[in-house]
């Protein structure tokens, strides 16, 4: 039987992921999922809702994590987990990775993107159009790199943080890494110098933390 593939979510994330995993399993059934999309058919491809993936006949079945939010891709993971249905990793064949990196299940790598060497990343990273990471970093689980986020070498990056379009985090040192906290959010464009704590929101160059009013 036909492997079936689910990209999950059928939105404009999704729309830009599903023609990479269509190009590199062009003997799948590639579908999408989403359980609130406003049409049963989109892009030429199937919408089902998780229900339905989870019924239809396939010879063996995986989801590919299609949202930009780190919090929902995490959800999501535990519920493929959960069910015993493996993350399929989106790669575009124009991107560029050096020596001993190390990536985690589920990763959607998207057209220009580039990883350099000695970087660690954890499950379900989004790196989107023209995003790079530098050496020596370390990244964790269900990150996501907005179009045009550049990380400099040896910066780490705690679970769920989400780097905004064209952000810039300054390169650390072996010594003292720059470090991201988890859940942390850069605004676009923002110019990371210093370390943000975990939560924290930060924008502007250089970038200095929201504080809501």
């Amino acid at each position: 039987m036909t492997e079936l593939i689910g990209v999950y979510g059928a939105s404009g994330c999704g729309r830009g992921i599903l023609p990479i995993v269509r190009l590199q399993m062009p003997q799948a059934r590639v579908v999408f999922i989403d359980d609130a999309a406003p049409a049963d058919f989109i892009n030429g491809h199937d919408v089902l809702s998780w229900s339905e993936f989870m019924y239809s006949p396939a010879g063996s079945k995986s989801v590919c994590l299609a949202i930009a939010s780190p919090a929902v891709r995490a959800t999501l993971a535990a519920r493929c987990d959960h069910n015993n249905i493996p993350l399929f990793e989106a790669r575009h064949s124009s991107v560029v990775q050096f020596d001993q990196v190390e990536i985690g299940d589920g990763a959607c790598l998207s057209p220009f993107v580039v990883l350099t060497s000695n970087i660690s990343i954890g499950r379900g990273f989004h790196a989107n159009l023209y995003t790079y990471v530098e050496h020596d970093c370390v990244i964790g689980d269900f990150v996501t790199f907005a179009p045009g986020a550049k990380c400099n070498g040896n910066v780490h990056i705690g679970d769920q943080a989400y780097i905004g379009s064209g952000a810039v985090i300054r390169q650390g040192s072996a010594e003292k890494p720059l470090r991201i906290g988890a859940a942390a959010t850069i605004g676009a464009g923002a110019v990371v110098l210093n370390d943000v704590p975990p939560g924290a929101t930060v924008v502007g160059n250089p970038a200095t933390i929201l504080v809501r009013h």
